[in-house]
């Protein structure tokens, strides 16, 4: 007889890539070693009955211990937002080793690094940010850190971190030396430019202006120059944070000639519309995101596209900033739209409020669920042993209960944010157990895990997503 299992998960629905079954899930070591009906002794066993069993979710989008472009620091450290993340369902991360002005990346990524060892408890990987194209050694470094497993890379086409064109097709084309994907927040500068200044020359200023000063043509212009740039260098592109009809339509269109495009939302396009931003006084503020929240067609249009594949994954972007003086309010209660830090924390709720509207509310269902927040963004990471429950990958496991009901209250999160921005806010289904590697680190809601225990991914390859699709 071979020795008794570490866990054995019984009764619940397994989600797996094949379907959903009822049976057992069964854990040696940190892997998963059998799916199936009686499967034999465990040291450990837990009852899942009634409950969904589903891959730990995958986060490839999130801002964590980094500097914005205005020169704010996020509210959350490695620990704070790893909690975060784990008492979400999430179980793995990628966030931004961002490069200063003048900075080798190569510097950028160690310095991050040693600041996610030190803190994260869940386990993670990184998207190193390119601001500054011209420093010393730059098509090298790109190149070895690539090399050393960093397979990712975000440009900006806006703000002052933006790259011009010419540098945007240079690093497009020194990832695809290295067989790296560049990641592109795609909005027109100069449309928002004209748009922000137009609105403050006429005196309108106040948080909910946010929306107009990013007309909806600046994502809509940018998201098509970065499908033909990826189509000119047959260079795979995942274009972030898709808000408007048009810009999934621009992808669907991409996608169609054979581009090697993919694409993300995030759940507050899904789930708020551009009037959230029409608070009393300065409150509007805790909304404020870039691109920023559009209109209900905008969310139908975002829906039809994750069910009909053109937008693969859901992440969070997790941009976490207080309602105070060291965040949204760090130039003051009576700051301008243009002066107020953009983001907000999404960590701890993209989870619930996907398996909320596609589990408990029937838009798409448990299958659909576990692949646009966990499989799809492993398969396009690189994460060859997540995002699955499957023989052989990573005990990530989250137990779903979809009879629980809570209501989000207003400072009910394990970040560092202070408030919730879906504060009343109604979500049937919850997660109440999470394992990483085989280790039970939220156990009935309570967290159990220690700064450090998360461990760094090596990519050293895209997934299958790009190796398929790839021109």
């Amino acid at each position: 007889m071979s020795d008794p299992f570490d866990l054995l998960i019984t009764g619940g629905r397994i989600v797996t890539p094949q379907g959903v079954i009822t049976g057992e899930i069964a854990v040696r070591g940190e892997s998963i070693a059998a799916i199936g009906t009686d499967l034999g002794p465990a040291k450990t066993t837990v009852d899942a009955t009634g409950k969904y069993v589903m891959p730990g979710g995958v986060d490839p989008h999130a801002h964590i211990e980094q500097m914005s472009g205005m020169g704010v620091m996020n509210a959350d450290t490695f620990e704070t937002a790893t909690q975060s993340a784990a008492l979400g369902g999430t179980t793995t991360v990628i966030s931004f080793a961002a490069q200063a002005e003048g900075q080798r990346i190569a510097d950028a990524v160690v310095d991050y690094a040693a600041s996610a060892k030190r803190g994260a408890m869940i386990d993670h990987a990184f998207h190193m940010i390119v601001r500054d194209t011209g420093v010393p050694h730059f098509d090298d470094d790109i190149a070895r850190q690539m090399a050393m497993g960093h397979i990712s890379i975000k440009i900006f086409t806006t703000y002052n971190i933006k790259l011009s064109d010419a540098d945007i097709l240079h690093t497009m084309k020194r990832a695809r030396g290295s067989g790296g994907l560049v990641c592109v927040h795609a909005e027109n500068d100069a449309i928002i430019a004209e748009a922000k200044s137009a609105l403050l020359a006429a005196g309108k200023t106040a948080p909910h202006f946010h929306a107009a000063s990013h007309p909806r043509m600046a994502e809509i212009e940018a998201v098509e120059r970065m499908c033909r740039f990826a189509e000119y260098l047959s260079q795979p592109v995942m274009v972030f944070h898709i808000s408007t009809r048009e810009g999934a339509e621009a992808i669907r269109a991409a996608r169609a000639r054979g581009a090697p495009i993919w694409a993300e939302t995030c759940p507050h396009y899904l789930f708020m519309t551009d009037d959230i931003l029409q608070q009393d006084g300065v409150e509007g503020a805790k909304f404020m995101c870039s691109p920023p929240q559009r209109t209900a067609d905008d969310q139908a249009a975002l829906w039809d596209a994750l069910n009909d594949g053109t937008l693969q994954v859901v992440s969070s972007d997790h941009a976490p900033y207080r309602f105070d003086e060291t965040g949204k309010l760090s130039a003051g209660l009576d700051a301008r739209f243009d002066q107020i830090a953009n983001g907000l924390p999404g960590l701890e709720t993209r989870l619930p409020l996907m398996f909320d509207a596609m589990v408990s509310k029937g838009q798409g269902g448990p299958e659909a669920f576990a692949r646009l927040t966990a499989s799809n963004a492993a398969d396009i990471y690189g994460f060859a042993t997540k995002g699955k429950l499957a023989v052989g990958m990573d005990a990530d496991i989250t137990l779903w209960d979809p009879k629980v009901t809570r209501t989000y209250g207003e400072n009910d999160l394990h970040d560092n944010v202070g408030y919730n921005p879906w504060a009343g806010r109604e979500i049937t289904g919850w997660p109440t157990d999470v394992w990483l590697r085989g280790n039970h680190i939220v156990q009935a809601g309570h967290f159990n895990a220690t700064p450090g225990s998360g461990a760094w991914l090596d990519r050293p390859d895209l997934g299958p997503f790009i190796a398929q699709q790839e021109v």
